[in-house]
C-alpha cells in the first residue's frame, strides 16, 4: 500500500507510480468528460503514460513531478491530481491536471478532494498555487474561481487534442504574500509577456 500523503474527507491522497499506469489510464477512460471538453475527444490510450512521462519545456525550472490518486478506504481511485513543484521560482505549485470520477461530480467531492491537496501542498512550502484552465470549460472556471483562483493572463492558440483552446493562466496566493509579489517574481505570468 502505497503512502497516504494526506487525508481529503473520505479520500487519502496517494502518490501513484509508473508501474500503476494502467489504472490511471482506466480512470481516465472511465472519466473522459475532462478530454471531451478540453480535446474534443476520449482519452487516447497512452493518457495515462503521457500524465507520468511529461514534464515542462526545458526552460522552465521546478522541483519534483507528482502524479496523486486519490482512495478510498477499498483502495478506489476517485481522483488524481498531477503537480509540479517549484514551477519557475520557490513557492509556486502548478496544477497541471485535476479529475475526479462524473459519478461524484455535483456532491462536493471535488472540494473536499481539492481543500486537502492545497493544504498539502501549503505544509510542502506552496506559497503560490498555478493552473490554467480552458476558456469556455465553464464548470472547471467556475470550481477555480470558488476556491480563490484569479486570472493573471490568458495564453491563446494551445493546441490540444483535435481542439485549439485559448487559456486562463490562474494563480491563488497560499499565505499572506500578495498576488503583486508573485507577478514580479514570475514574469511569465505577467500580462505583457509574449
Amino acid at each position: 500500500m502505497s503512502e497516504i500523503l494526506f487525508e481529503a474527507g473520505a479520500w487519502r491522497g496517494v502518490e501513484m507510480a509508473p508501474e500503476e499506469a494502467h489504472e490511471l489510464q482506466r480512470f481516465y477512460e472511465a472519466n473522459p468528460e475532462y478530454n471531451q471538453a478540453v480535446c474534443g475527444e476520449p482519452p487516447p490510450p497512452d493518457a495515462a503514460h503521457e500524465t507520468f512521462a511529461s514534464r515542462p519545456p526545458a526552460d522552465w525550472p521546478f522541483g519534483r513531478k507528482w502524479v496523486l490518486g486519490l482512495r478510498t478506504d477499498d483502495d478506489a481511485l476517485d481522483g488524481m491530481a498531477d503537480l509540479l513543484s517549484n514551477l519557475f521560482i520557490d513557492g509556486v505549485w502548478h496544477l497541471g491536471l485535476f479529475i475526479v470520477a462524473t459519478r461524484l461530480h455535483g456532491r462536493g467531492a471535488a472540494d473536499v478532494m481539492y481543500e486537502g491537496l492545497e493544504s498539502w501542498t501549503l505544509e510542502r512550502g506552496a506559497e503560490w498555487m498555478r493552473l490554467g484552465v480552458v476558456v469556455g470549460n465553464a464548470p472547471a472556471e467556475r470550481f477555480w474561481a470558488r476556491h480563490g483562483y484569479v486570472e493573471v493572463r490568458r495564453r491563446s492558440g494551445l493546441h490540444m487534442g483535435q481542439r485549439v483552446n485559448d487559456i486562463r493562466v490562474m494563480v491563488k496566493p497560499l499565505t499572506d504574500l500578495p498576488l503583486d509579489e508573485y507577478l514580479a517574481r514570475v514574469a511569465r505570468d505577467r500580462l505583457e509577456s509574449p
